[in-house]
């Protein structure tokens, strides 16, 4: 009896020790406004906290894209894990800083990115498509941080952007981040008139998630194919990232906000396959 009591016990501490994984999509209205950099540097900030990250890079292969920024050269992609040919952890390449990178190449299925266990955070360089939508992996996201630029043209985009999504997925809640700033005191008020416009003319709740300042060393970050974060984290731009991690910790946990078709299959596990086990699905783990 003593040993069942203990089993139970065991089962009980590992299930209760168990971290949900936290699943954030990032885009942008605009091209330019450095959304793979963020993507990037954050997963860089949270590798270094002990995180377990898994970057989903939905630009790949373009040259802009993070494998290509870091360097890495993945064995395959969401597809192949999709499709059980191979484990998330033998399709995806790790960073130096110890974020994993999986290609995406044009997921069309439905399903939820926290069974790529063990990650315990999932970020989403999110492609919008050409009706500048959200693409079926994002909509999977229970945040979704869109990235601008202070100026007029990108704030402007984004205001348009905003509005296509809350009416295209139902979305209720957004975050933004602020890049490449040159005036704090100007960003402030920025975000202030951003939030308040979200809520009164757009039907959506819009909170900052906070900025990031132009710093020179990040072009140095990228020909040494790492992030600012890793390279010279001293700068400003990596104080800005750090903080940005730290605060997402705080942030409340959200299922996905985006509906999903209503014959979307359930979820399950792709990543428990050992290197060079026969292809196999596992079922849901409730």
């Amino acid at each position: 009896m003593s040993k069942i009591v203990a089993d139970q016990a065991d089962g009980l501490r590992r299930m209760l020790a168990r971290t949900p994984t936290r699943v954030l999509a990032f885009a942008s209205m605009l091209r330019g406004m450095g959304v793979t950099s963020v993507v990037m540097n954050l997963a860089a900030a949270l590798a270094q906290q002990g995180r377990q990250v898994l970057v989903l890079d939905e630009h790949h292969p373009a040259r802009e894209s993070i494998d290509q920024q870091w360097g890495l050269a993945p064995h395959g992609n969401l597809a192949d894990v999709l499709a059980g040919r191979m484990a998330c952890e033998e399709a995806a390449a790790t960073a130096a800083c110890g974020a994993s990178v999986l290609p995406v190449m044009d997921c069309a299925e439905a399903f939820d990115p926290q069974r790529l266990q063990p990650h315990q955070v999932v970020l989403i360089d999110a492609r919008l498509d050409t009706g500048g939508h959200l693409s079926p992996l994002a909509r999977t996201a229970g945040e979704v941080v869109v990235v601008l630029r202070a100026d007029p043209t990108a704030i402007t985009a984004t205001y348009a952007g905003i509005k296509r999504l809350h009416y295209a997925h139902a979305l209720k809640q957004l975050r933004f981040v602020l890049n490449g700033i040159a005036d704090e005191e100007g960003a402030q008020r920025i975000a202030h008139n951003m939030a308040q416009v979200g809520s009164r003319y757009l039907g959506v709740s819009l909170e900052s998630a906070g900025c990031v300042r132009r710093d020179v060393r990040l072009a140095g970050a990228r020909r040494q194919l790492q992030s600012v974060v890793e390279a010279f984290p001293a700068s400003a731009a990596a104080e800005d990232m750090r903080r940005l991690a730290d605060d997402m910790g705080q942030w409340p946990w959200r299922p996905a906000q985006a509906q999903r078709p209503s014959s979307a299959p359930g979820p399950a596990s792709y990543s428990l396959r050992p290197a060079g086990a026969p292809p196999h699905r596992r079922a849901a783990v409730a």
